[in-house]
């Protein structure tokens, strides 16, 4: 497998995430009168879509969906500036990559504020090539568009750039795109310089000889 562009998603690859928006939602929820996800439902039905996307889904909508929306932002940017860390093994992989030749996009249903800051806060934006964000594309995962977005605006032929993904709405998205690789990872701890090569090297089969 030859590989010169890898897309990352965010919230479960990147930075362990998942629980911080599902706090940050359900302070806001409760804040406005509403009862809370569970625990259950989030990890089943809502975890991984965008916020308007869950609100819409809990048929909350206009202005006061608007409004819930804008405290969960807020709630997320406190707790990342609570909680997050600078992640040394995500930095020796960016960096491998780097070294590689590679270009780093991430590729994420969070809007782009907050996601800008969790890279910041773990020490890993100043790596990333490009980030595409929710507010990117119209259609945001399950559907491909957001990959097919990075893939266009890199430049980058189909069967260079691999997709690495932990959810199933992400790996639906990844599947269906342009992309022609996918790494499946059952979390962020999964995502290690070492993790990445074994897995380059258990699929070196899959290397282009048509020297594209």
């Amino acid at each position: 497998m030859n590989v010169k562009l890898v897309m990352f998603d965010l919230d479960g690859v990147l930075v362990d995430a998942c629980d911080w928006h599902y706090e940050a939602l359900n302070r806001a929820l409760v804040s406005c009168g509403y009862s809370p996800i569970s625990r259950k439902d989030h990890e089943t039905t809502f975890n991984g879509l965008p916020t308007k996307v869950k609100l819409k889904m809990l048929g909350i909508s206009d202005s006061v969906g608007e409004e819930i929306n804008n405290l969960k932002q807020q709630h997320t940017m406190d707790i990342i500036e609570n909680n997050a860390s600078i992640m040394q093994e995500k930095i020796e992989l960016h960096n491998h990559l780097k070294s590689s030749g590679i270009k780093i996009a991430c590729v994420t249903n969070s809007i782009e504020e907050t996601a800008k800051k969790m890279l910041i806060a773990t020490g890993q934006f100043e790596y990333i090539d490009l980030l595409v964000s929710n507010e990117k594309v119209k259609r945001n995962k399950p559907y491909p568009d957001c990959y097919n977005y990075a893939i266009d605006t890199m430049g980058i032929d189909p069967s260079f750039c691999l997709c690495v993904e932990d959810s199933d709405k992400g790996i639906m998205a990844a599947t269906s795109s342009m992309a022609e690789h996918l790494w499946i990872v059952s979390d962020t701890t999964k995502v290690t310089k070492e993790n990445y090569m074994k897995f380059m090297e258990e699929n070196r089969a899959n290397i282009d000889t048509n020297g594209r």
